[in-house]
């Protein structure tokens, strides 16, 4: 099986994440990169890759500094095909901005410590049931952040949203953290939902 990932735009050149790739690995999936053309009309973009977004069964969306069209449209394409999708810092806001979302700047949230703060989770939601506490402690490698979407809302950190989520979908989670990097009982767990969730 199958498990996309978009590459993202890194100066000139395009990027992968390689704990994301190991993570796959890991699950026995195998990683698919979606390489697009940032600067080319995004519509066009999405046209050529299209069939190869099709034959992965779940998509992650890796973090990085900027989102683009592109992101947007196939973002909006997992949704409508309910393909699992997990999104990771940028990912989350990608997902978030998708629907409606706003978007900030905030400081103190960028840092290379394994534990940075705590965030809350809201026991109605998907991500409860899958971690099954209502507080854990996360790191933090982002300089923007989600004020409003108009997905769930289903984790916060001193009133920054943390996770967002739609109920209605397979899995349809995205996250502001790095589980990929901390790799602790809390992020086997999130990843175990989500490669269950394809299988």
């Amino acid at each position: 099986m199958y498990i996309g990932i978009i590459g993202r735009k890194n100066d000139d050149k395009i990027t992968f994440n390689e704990e994301i790739i190991n993570v796959i690995n890991k699950y026995k999936f195998t990683p698919i990169g979606v390489i697009v053309d940032f600067n080319n009309n995004p519509t066009l973009e999405f046209n050529k890759v299209k069939q190869l977004i099709d034959i992965c069964d779940g998509f992650i969306l890796q973090g990085g500094s900027e989102y683009y069209d592109i992101d947007i449209l196939i973002t909006k394409y997992l949704y409508e095909k309910d393909k699992p999708t997990l999104g990771i810092c940028l990912g989350m806001q990608t997902m978030s901005m998708t629907f409606d979302g706003i978007m900030g700047d905030v400081e103190n949230h960028k840092s290379i410590k394994r534990y940075v703060h705590e965030i809350k989770i809201n026991q109605d939601s998907k991500l409860y049931k899958i971690i099954k506490k209502n507080k854990i402690i996360v790191n933090s490698r982002h300089k923007s952040y989600i004020v409003n979407t108009n997905l769930k809302t289903s984790a916060l950190a001193n009133n920054i949203i943390e996770a967002i989520e739609d109920t209605n979908k397979k899995f349809f989670i995205g996250i502001q953290w790095h589980p990929e990097t901390l790799m602790d009982k809390n992020s086997i767990l999130l990843f175990n939902s989500f490669f269950s969730s394809i299988k």
